[in-house]
């Protein structure tokens, strides 16, 4: 009777480690779960920081060609005016001195 008794204390004691083993894979698997759930979303966040940037780039460029094109015009009026006003014609210094 005893020698069944210890007999059986003993084959509870593997099972038992296998247990706590198996917990801790597990323990260590969801961590592991946790950590990649973590990263995926903050690579999606980041993905779409990118994307947001990404469009703005895109709109400040269409709005700067809008504004090149806006001065060029400017420009060019500015210059015609200048050059219809006798205010900004150039004058012959040598001509007017003889």
């Amino acid at each position: 009777y005893c020698s069944r008794k210890l007999s059986s204390k003993v084959e509870g004691a593997p099972t038992t480690m296998m247990n706590a083993d198996m917990d801790a894979v597990e323990a260590e698997n969801q961590v592991e779960l946790e950590e990649k759930t973590r990263l995926i979303n903050q690579v999606l966040e980041l993905q779409h920081t990118l994307e947001d940037l990404s469009a703005r780039v895109d709109a400040v460029k269409e709005e700067n060609l809008k504004l090149k094109s806006e001065n060029q015009v400017l420009g060019q009026y500015i210059e015609n005016l200048m050059s219809a006003s006798s205010v900004f014609q150039t004058t012959d210094t040598k001509s007017k001195r003889k």
